[in-house]
């Protein structure tokens, strides 16, 4: 399965009321401890959550959101101090977010749900599974293995591991708001289809000084996120789990979470790197429905084989 579109001015959206990126969908703030998540959702039937990585926002998902939403109800957070959620003070390790996501989830109104992560999303998707694992009946995550489970290989592959995770003020004195574009731009520009990510949201959404020093601390939280699933990995995850990553990307995704689970399925998606929600949004909708999928679907390509049910 190709790629879709190129990639195409995206309209400011509202942080409260009608979405403009589809129809039938509605942004809104919830209260958590210790502060307010934002959060874009639509549709009906069993939730599907999702939760995005670093350096972006909810609107990593805006291209597949309108599909999955045909069968399901569909909620796109940002994560806590990043996009238009606000900024707590503290509490950027990945079990306190992953709490503070399903507070969010339990106030909107739903219990059980099934979890798709991305990046750090994916980070914050695994102890949300794993410390609630009868309210999680499906977990896909996407471009990350977990911490103290093959990350910290990955940190040679970019400097931006190091950096971001340097003690404060180090990387908050070093990069300037006019910084933002050239050293985000780096990060986009590992991707595969670099044109399929519209970069201006989410310069915009780290322009904001504390908004870049909350992403530091989801990077400073890495460490102790290591000794966390270390420590709790014999609590294995009882529910399917599907890695995804991308063609072009550096994958060991699927061998991470089998360390921690005993139901792990693979599938690559193609033309993609690092950002595949965005590179190939095609493929991340038609997969994530059969994963999701009430009914076991025969998959219509070879390459969405290991994401059917």
């Amino acid at each position: 399965m190709t790629a879709g579109a190129d990639a195409s001015g995206t309209p400011k959206e509202p942080t409260e009321g009608p979405a403009l990126f589809a129809p039938g969908f509605r942004h809104g703030k919830v209260a958590v401890e210790g502060g307010v998540l934002h959060y874009v959702k639509g549709g009906s039937g069993p939730v599907i959550v999702l939760l995005h990585g670093w350096p972006e926002t909810w609107l990593m998902w805006r291209k597949v959101m309108p599909e999955l939403a045909r069968d399901h109800t569909v909620i796109a957070f940002d994560l806590p101090g990043l996009g238009d959620s606000t900024v707590p003070a503290g509490g950027y390790d990945k079990v306190t977010t992953a709490r503070r996501i399903r507070q969010a989830v339990n106030q909107l109104g739903f219990r059980q749900v099934q979890i798709m992560g991305h990046d750090v999303g994916t980070l914050v998707a695994y102890p949300y599974a794993r410390d609630f694992p009868t309210e999680v009946t499906r977990l896909a995550v996407i471009e990350a293995p977990l911490s103290g489970f093959g990350l910290e290989e990955l940190y040679g592959l970019s400097w931006h591991f190091r950096f971001n995770s340097s003690p404060a003020p180090i990387p908050e004195r070093i990069m300037d708001n006019e910084d933002v574009s050239t050293y985000l731009g780096m990060i986009y520009d590992a991707s595969y289809r670099k044109d399929a990510i519209d970069r201006e949201p989410y310069y915009l959404a780290y322009s904001d000084p504390a908004k870049r020093s909350a992403g530091y601390g989801y990077y400073r939280a890495f460490a102790g996120d290591a000794e966390n699933n270390k420590a709790n990995a014999a609590k294995r995850l009882p529910m399917p789990v599907l890695a995804i990553g991308g063609q072009y990307s550096f994958g060991g995704i699927a061998d991470s979470f089998r360390k921690v689970a005993d139901d792990v399925r693979s599938a690559v998606a193609p033309d993609s790197g690092h950002f595949v929600p965005e590179e190939n949004p095609t493929f991340v909708s038609a997969c994530a429905n059969l994963f999701f999928g009430t009914q076991n679907t025969p998959p219509s390509q070879p390459e969405l084989a290991g994401c059917a049910r």
